[in-house]
């Protein structure tokens, strides 16, 4: 059974990019559909911690200028400086209306509380219901999406963008959980999707984090950038060998360190004042080599985070407290095992940060675009304010842009795609693509992925889903293996110094016409890669 619909937009994506791209469409009088694989507010943004990173002008000795410094500081050479200002300067005005739409801050009297988190040089951070922000941003935003009366298709999966002759994409084709194929027509199609974390046998992301819009954008003939740069967060809740809590892992905010937590060895040596002036709120690639260089030193399986010294533990960090107490640790008197888990992918589809991508009719935001804000690594919290401000300015693309109307659409038929088995591909790249990379290991990990790669048409989600993570495994380590540097959270242990031949986001991933990822390098790097 098929089935076809149309509107002026679909936002593929439910989170904090996609529904408010999706309300300010509604507000400006398009017909809007939102696709969402689960159900709406299941994605990445409801499990974000620690909060929004942005300049409100009351914070003593803060300044826009001093947010774009920490950003430019932490991206290791890489950001574009434009875009940092872009979305950084334009963070105070989409935190304003996302209070409008209901989010509610902690606050302290009459103004927002805040706090600090590494690579930050001061308390810019706000955060709700603790360290539960990515949720009331959800919760709020999901609200106001119901209250706008926005449809929203839910437990169907994005496939493939429909073009036309000339390239354009003029709709999409979708599964249903039951199989089912549709056709939504329209002359914009945003992917709001997130990240590629399942990529990797443990993570902080959630299950549907497999790189559907990266993919879907590759195969519609645009390009990516920095899909090397995948972001480990440093601390995450330990509780056993990776092998046996496979999965999303459960995030210990950086806010912790930020109110005083401190990151210990097995002897209870604090580790991180050596290592880099601002100690434990280092930047985050810097924190998570750290770990993982002391957890093999000492012999460890974990690191520690020592919180027994802060006040008011439990009722500052409910989320975690709670966690740990599950888990059988009472943070208070003990400290909390961590380890570094894949958290973020700082590239993604090349974008503007009106969220165009190189293909009329398709737009990108949030994680699953590459802006040039986070350059080799993502500061922290700076994600949802750039999926607050993105998603804002891409209605704004779309509204100016003015792509036809009543287009004839393609017949949304599900491309026979390369697939390979999930569990070899999380494998792989946990093995040789996470914190510390060489040649033969990428190599290596490509090769075993490429043995059990067959074309099949997914006929499912999980399908669709095991598509998407084996053109993103074979991408990432195609670009991995082609920069032969270390850099943010690109860690090659065969090539330990930073390479300034590198010195710009020089290689894009496309697909060549066999449907396969290959790097493109610019003319700076024609010599090299």
């Amino acid at each position: 059974m098929s089935w076809e619909a149309g509107a002026d937009l679909v936002v593929v994506g439910s989170g904090v990019a996609g529904l408010t791209a999706a309300l300010d469409a509604a507000a400006a009088g398009l017909r809007v559909v939102v696709v969402t694989k689960d159900g709406v507010g299941e994605g990445s943004t409801r499990w974000a911690q620690g909060g929004v990173a942005v300049v409100l002008g009351d914070v003593a000795g803060d300044s826009l200028d001093a947010h774009v410094a920490d950003t430019l500081a932490a991206g290791g050479g890489l950001n574009d400086a434009d875009a940092v200002g872009t979305v950084v300067r334009g963070g105070p005005g989409a935190v304003r209306r996302l209070r409008e739409r209901g989010a509610l801050f902690d606050a302290r009297g009459p103004r927002l509380d805040r706090t600090r988190e590494g690579g930050h040089s001061a308390f810019r951070v706000v955060h709700a219901g603790g360290d539960a922000t990515g949720a009331e941003i959800e919760r709020a935003l999901v609200a106001a999406t119901r209250d706008a009366g926005v449809t929203v298709l839910d437990g169907h999966v994005a496939v493939d963008a429909l073009r036309e002759v000339t390239g354009r994409v003029v709709g999409l084709a979708v599964l249903a959980g039951d199989g089912d194929a549709g056709v939504l027509r329209a002359p914009a199609v945003l992917l709001a999707t997130g990240g590629y974390g399942q990529l990797y046998s443990s993570t902080t992301n959630p299950e549907t984090s497999t790189g559907d819009g990266v993919a879907i954008a590759l195969r519609a003939g645009a390009t990516a950038s920095d899909l090397e740069f995948v972001q480990f967060h440093p601390t995450v809740l330990w509780t056993g060998p990776a092998s046996d809590t496979a999965g999303r892992r459960t995030l210990v905010t950086e806010a912790v360190r930020g109110e005083g937590a401190v990151l210990r060895d097995r002897t209870g040596t604090a580790f991180m004042a050596g290592v880099h002036p601002r100690a434990d709120l280092a930047p985050r690639d810097v924190v998570a080599a750290a770990i993982t260089r002391r957890m093999a030193e000492t012999g460890s399986d974990c690191a520690w985070l020592d919180a027994t010294a802060l006040d008011g533990f439990a009722a500052r960090f409910p989320t975690v407290y709670a966690s740990c107490r599950a888990a059988g640790i009472d943070p208070l008197t003990e400290p909390i095992p961590v380890t570094p888990a894949a958290h973020y992918a700082c590239g993604g589809v090349v974008t503007d940060t009106s969220g165009r991508t190189g293909v009329p009719g398709l737009y990108a935001a949030g994680e699953v675009a590459r802006t040039g804000l986070h350059g080799a690594n993502r500061l922290a919290s700076n994600s949802l304010l750039e999926g607050l401000v993105v998603g804002e300015r891409v209605v704004r693309a779309v509204l100016a842009d003015a792509g036809p109307t009543g287009v004839s659409t393609p017949a949304g038929t599900v491309p026979a795609l390369p697939v390979a088995d999930r569990t070899v591909v999380q494998r792989a790249m946990s093995a040789s693509a996470g914190i510390g990379r060489d040649a033969a290991g990428l190599a290596g990990a490509s090769d075993a992925i490429e043995a059990v790669t067959a074309t099949a048409v997914p006929a499912d989600r999980a399908g669709v889903e095991d598509a998407a993570l084996t053109l993103i495994a074979q991408a990432v380590l195609a670009a991995a293996g082609t920069r032969r540097e270390t850099r943010g959270c690109h860690v090659r242990t065969d090539f330990p110094d930073r390479d300034d031949t590198y010195q710009r986001s020089s290689l894009q991933v496309r697909v060549d016409a066999a449907g396969r990822p290959v790097v493109v390098a610019d003319e700076a790097l024609a010599g090299v890669a």
